[in-house]
C-alpha cells in the first residue's frame, strides 16, 4: 500500500464551534503570530505533508458564543513561511469579489518566501451579505436545501475562469526572464515577460504579471467540493480535491467522479483523551466527524485509502489538542504501519505530492495541455 498524504486544516481553535473553551484551548493567541507559528511547528514536527488555513469574507458564525473574526490567512501563511523549513503552506484566498491579478501575486510572493512550498485553497463567496462588502454585486440569497443550480454553476465557472487567469499570469515570466547583466544593464529580458491576453466569460486580463515566475512554477492549487458541480471544477481547475465521504462506499463512488492525482477525504477528528466536561456531540459538520483513538482512525483511513483517496485533510476539532493528537498520536501509529514518512522526501509541496515542475506555456517550444 502506498504512503498515506496527510494536511490538517487549521481554524481558529478548532472546527467545533465550543473549542475556545476547552481548558487546552488559547483564545486569547488566536489574533496573534506566536499562535500560529506554534500550530504550524507542530504539523511539521509530525512531518505533515502541508496545512490549510481557513478564511472567508464573513464572520464565521452570528452566535456570540462561538469564535468570530480572522486573520488573512495569506499573511498568516507568509509570516509563518520564513519560520518553517518543509512543510507546504495552502492558504484560503476567495476568488468572488477578488481579482486574479491580486492574488496570483499574494500566492507567488508566498512561494518566494516559502521557498517553494506554497498552495492556495480556491474558495466561493455565495453569500449576499459578503457581496454587499463590495457593492460590485448582488448575489441571490440562496437556501441549501433548495439550491439554484444554475447560480452555483455560474459561481463556479467564474472561478475556473479566475484560476486560469492566475495560472497564466504565473507562468507571464519565463523561468530565465530575469538576466541581471550588470555589463549591459539588462535585468530583464523582455522577450520573456508575456502578455496573457486571458478573455474569458467573468475576466479580462492582459498581464503579464509584476512577480517573476514562482519557484515551483505552478504553486498547488486545492479546492473543496460536496458534490457534481464543484467536483467538475476540482478536476479542471486543481491539483488537489478535498472530498467529504460518509463511509468507504461513498469514498469509492466520489473518487470515480473527480478527474484530479489527488482527492483527500476531509474528516473532523477528535482523538482521545477528550477533557473533562468537553463532548464531542451534539457537532455537525459538512465532513464526517471522528471520535476515539488514533488507532482507530488510522484504521478508517486506510480503509477509506484503499476506495481510492490518495491523502487525507484532518480537521483538528480542537486546537492545540487534537492537533497533537494527530501528530504524536496519529503519525507514530500509521509509521508502525509504514505507510507514512519518517522524513520529508522533497523540499517543495509539488515534491513531496510527487506533481512534477509544470512547463511554462509562453515559452518557446513549451506543450502545455
Amino acid at each position: 500500500m502506498p504512503n498515506l498524504h496527510l494536511a490538517v486544516a487549521l481554524d481558529g481553535a478548532g472546527w467545533h464551534p465550543a473549542a475556545w473553551r476547552e481548558q487546552e484551548a488559547q483564545p486569547a493567541d488566536i489574533f496573534t503570530a506566536r499562535y500560529w507559528t506554534g500550530l504550524v511547528a507542530e504539523a511539521e514536527a509530525g512531518k505533515l505533508d502541508f496545512v490549510t488555513i481557513e478564511d472567508a469574507l464573513g464572520v464565521q458564525s452570528d452566535d456570540p458564543a462561538h469564535v468570530q473574526g480572522r486573520l488573512d490567512a495569506v499573511l498568516i501563511a507568509s509570516r509563518v513561511a520564513p519560520l518553517t523549513h518543509n512543510i507546504g503552506l495552502v492558504p484560503t484566498a476567495t476568488v468572488t469579489h477578488t481579482e486574479p491579478f491580486h492574488i496570483s501575486k499574494a500566492i507567488a510572493t508566498l512561494d518566494y518566501v516559502s521557498r517553494g512550498r506554497a498552495g492556495w485553497r480556491v474558495q466561493l463567496s455565495a453569500r449576499s451579505n459578503e457581496a454587499a462588502h463590495f457593492g460590485r454585486r448582488q448575489i441571490p440569497a440562496l437556501d441549501p436545501a433548495n439550491l439554484d443550480q444554475q447560480v452555483v454553476a455560474d459561481l463556479f465557472d467564474e472561478a475556473a475562469d479566475y484560476v486560469e487567469a492566475v495560472r497564466r499570469l504565473w507562468d507571464s515570466w519565463e523561468d530565465d526572464a530575469e538576466i541581471r547583466d550588470a555589463a549591459t544593464g539588462r535585468f530583464i529580458d523582455r522577450d520573456k515577460v508575456h502578455y496573457v491576453n486571458f478573455e474569458g466569460r467573468f475576466f479580462s486580463v492582459k498581464g503579464p504579471s509584476i512577480t517573476p515566475r514562482p519557484p515551483q512554477g505552478q504553486p498547488v492549487v486545492t479546492a473543496l467540493g460536496h458534490a457534481e458541480i464543484p467536483y467538475r471544477f476540482a478536476s479542471r481547475a486543481a491539483d488537489v480535491a478535498y472530498v467529504t465521504p460518509t463511509d468507504v462506499d461513498n469514498a469509492r463512488q466520489i473518487v470515480g467522479q473527480v478527474d484530479v492525482k489527488h482527492v483527500f477525504g476531509d474528516l473532523v477528528v477528535f482523538l482521545e483523551p477528550t477533557s473533562p466536561g468537553f463532548t464531542v456531540e451534539p457537532f455537525t459538520s459538512d465532513a464526517a466527524v471522528f471520535s476515539g483513538t488514533p488507532s482507530q482512525l488510522a484504521d478508517l483511513l486506510l480503509e477509506w485509502q484503499a476506495a481510492g483517496l490518495t491523502g487525507f485533510r484532518l480537521r483538528p476539532g480542537r486546537l492545540p489538542a487534537d492537533l497533537r493528537g494527530i501528530t504524536r498520536g496519529l503519525v507514530p501509529e500509521l509509521r508502525s504501519r509504514g505507510v507514512f514518512r519518517t522524513e520529508y522526501e522533497a523540499s517543495t509541496l509539488r515534491g513531496l505530492l510527487g506533481l512534477p515542475r509544470p512547463a511554462n506555456r509562453y515559452a518557446e517550444g513549451a506543450r502545455v495541455a
